[in-house]
């Protein structure tokens, strides 16, 4: 019997988290598969002594962005999935679309701010300007860490653009053009072992200009066109993802990559289309392994 290793945040620790671990181990007994769960807290004194023993497990289901206990991980010898590069890939915007550029993936416009302390500041927000010229308004502002639709913002004239970028000085992030065809919706396709396993169409409420779920927004089953899925699929594969959750914008002149979710919550996938992440993960997993 396999036995895996399922890796989750110690801090993290509320129902809609909890909920997704239990679908984890429950489709881990259905599969007739082990799977025992640590928190990065605990496993972070131990993972490089004699005390860890990595040949307990056959895997690792990294359920966390803690890239560097990830990397550990690896180096005593686990097979981890997602790997730490394609987390660290994910989970920093910025380095989700200059890999995806360099394979021609479709995106919006997109301009990177440039890398300042929060103890410096930007003395010179010229950029800022020249951003929004090329650009246009509305445009939209990103913190390159964020999950659940947070730390994304719509920034409506240069006044209110210095601002936010003052006020977030110190902190990755970059501009965005607005893709006016797609505000308030989004494709998302769940990817699992290069195939196209469930999609959603998700809806902003109340006018809002970002579709996430969390944030009060509506969802239907979607089947995505070949030209969606065909993006959905080389996006996983560039950035290395045995799974994943890719958000597709609805663009002028065809599909183009909103963001990549290494580990995307998929409770209302489930809900929504029948379809059980944990269980196409943990099967795509263990067919690997094998």
């Amino acid at each position: 019997m396999l036995q895996g290793l399922l890796v989750v945040n110690a801090f993290l620790r509320t129902n809609k988290f909890d909920d997704l671990y239990g679908y984890l181990l429950a489709a881990a007994r259905d599969l007739g598969m082990g799977l025992t769960v640590a928190t990065n807290a605990e496993l972070s004194p131990l993972v490089d002594t004699a005390a860890f023993d990595p040949t307990r497990y056959d895997f690792c289901l990294f359920w966390d962005k803690d890239i560097h206990l990830a990397l550990q991980l690896t180096q005593r010898g686990l097979p981890v999935f997602n790997s730490p590069q394609s987390i660290l890939r994910c989970d920093d915007k910025s380095l989700t679309y200059l890999c995806l550029k360099a394979q021609g993936i479709p995106m919006p416009p997109t301009i990177l701010a440039p890398k300042t302390y929060a103890a410096v500041g930007y003395t010179d927000t010229a950029f800022v300007e020249e951003a929004a010229q090329r650009l246009g308004f509305p445009l939209v502002l990103k913190e390159c860490f964020g999950s659940f639709g947070q730390q994304v913002y719509l920034m409506h004239d240069l006044e209110e653009l210095r601002r936010k970028v003052l006020a977030l000085q110190g902190t990755p992030m970059l501009f965005q053009a607005l893709v006016q065809e797609s505000y308030g919706r989004d494709a998302r396709i769940n990817v699992v072992g290069g195939r196209v396993v469930a999609s959603i169409l998700r809806k902003g409420s109340g006018g809002d200009f970002r579709s996430n779920l969390t944030l009060g927004g509506s969802m239907e089953p979607y089947t995505p066109t070949p030209q969606e899925a065909s993006l959905a699929l080389n996006a996983a594969h560039a950035l290395g993802l045995a799974f994943g959750g890719v958000d597709v914008l609805f663009g002028k002149d065809g599909p183009l990559l909103c963001e990549v979710n290494s580990n995307a919550h998929f409770k209302t996938t489930l809900a929504c289309t029948g379809v059980n992440m944990a269980t196409e993960i943990l099967r795509h997993i263990a067919q690997v392994v094998k």
